[in-house]
């Protein structure tokens, strides 16, 4: 499947979760969380450190989130993004997008071995969906 493929089918999810979303805005994990909001897009921030971002409640892990998502963005780091992928296989999550500086190849590997498209290694999600500032 071509990567154009892919992006449309992720964002084609009824509802994301970005892992890793962060309450700094200076961060990748804010503005990802932002720029799903900025479009319109039902997200979930999802990281244990933190409690609140842009208004909104913070979750621990994917398992937490009060329904099910099928897409989720990753800004961890790669080792954490292994261990993101065996909560999105036991999770039910269908598309994974790996932000720059995310990817692993153990984790990708991992995560098409279970049947989940993944993109990596490609556009980050803020230049596809088009950011709007800080």
């Amino acid at each position: 499947m071509n990567i154009d493929k892919q992006i449309d089918d992720f964002l084609a999810a009824p509802a994301f979760a970005v892992v890793g979303a962060s309450d700094d805005p200076y961060k990748y994990g804010h503005r990802c969380y932002k720029c799903l909001l900025q479009n319109g897009r039902k997200a979930y921030p999802v990281n244990p450190r933190t409690q609140e971002i842009l208004g909104n409640p913070v979750y621990r892990d994917l398992s937490s989130l009060p329904e099910s998502v099928e897409a989720i963005s990753v800004i961890t780091p790669p080792p954490v993004t292994e261990k993101v992928v065996d909560d999105a296989i036991a999770s039910g999550v269908k598309h994974i997008w790996m932000q720059p500086g995310a990817e692993s190849a153990k984790a990708i590997a991992k995560a098409e071995e279970a049947g989940i498209s993944v993109i990596s290694g490609g556009p980050c999600l803020l230049v596809v969906l088009g950011y709007r500032g800080i």
